[in-house]
């Protein structure tokens, strides 16, 4: 690829004005996490009990103490072998983020309605480390509208839509706090490309000038991590 040649006199024309552009964006970007953080809590009334390498435990639980909850929607339908590539392109960044989430009072888990073993030989494989529980035996994904029975159903609502679907299970994250009275509540969640922003890998592509270049099927080319060809 070549991109447009010019002087660095021009490049630095062209780079102020992208800046003015960038600095509205992230103040634009700024208004609207003021907005999320401001969504009205609902409070969780289902006893949820998912199966974990310690044993059974409760939405409590994964708290682990702390007084926010984030949870990744982790694609894995109870039949399938594998969890979905897309959904571990995300996993792949899962482990350095907790420490710091932590350091500000906050956990995080991955769930999926796939059998705990299942879970544990993926994680395995691709050697992480993040809380990842079974919530096979519960509601909670459909409560959270990620699986659904019929994909083709034109009533399934995803992503607050309702329409087909291309697969039983998809992803999304949703965040969870526990307020003052004890009671654990609901208070945001986002799918599709709600997601992106929680990538590094696509938002450091995002830089560059060939950009995240996929064609019509996105993330057709994710692989993986360990079945990418030796660069």
């Amino acid at each position: 690829m070549m991109g447009r040649i010019s002087t660095r006199e021009d490049w630095m024309a062209e780079r102020r004005k992208l800046l003015a552009a960038e600095k509205e964006f992230t103040k634009q970007r700024d208004a609207l996490s003021e907005r999320r953080r401001a969504m009205p809590w609902v409070k969780i009334e289902t006893d949820y009990v998912f199966d974990a390498p310690t044993g059974p435990v409760k939405l409590a639980d994964l708290f682990a103490g702390r007084s926010q909850l984030v949870v990744y929607h982790f694609m894995f339908a109870p039949n399938n072998e594998w969890g979905c590539k897309s959904c571990s392109f995300w996993a792949d960044h899962f482990d350095g983020e907790i420490p710091h989430l932590n350091a500000r009072d906050t956990s995080f888990v991955a769930i999926s309605r796939a059998p705990l073993e299942k879970l544990q030989r993926q994680a395995k494989r691709l050697g992480w480390k993040f809380p990842w529980v079974s919530s096979g035996n519960t509601t909670f994904n459909y409560d959270f509208a990620v699986s659904f029975d019929d994909p083709s159903d034109p009533t399934n609502e995803y992503n607050y839509t309702k329409s087909k679907l291309p697969h039983p299970d998809l992803p999304g994250y949703s965040v969870f706090v526990r307020g003052q009275d004890g009671e654990i509540y609901h208070t945001y969640s986002t799918f599709a490309r709600g997601i992106d922003l929680n990538n590094g890998t696509y938002n450091v592509l995002d830089m560059t000038p060939q950009g995240r270049n996929e064609g019509p099927q996105i993330m057709s080319w994710v692989k993986f991590h360990d079945e990418y060809p030796a660069a």
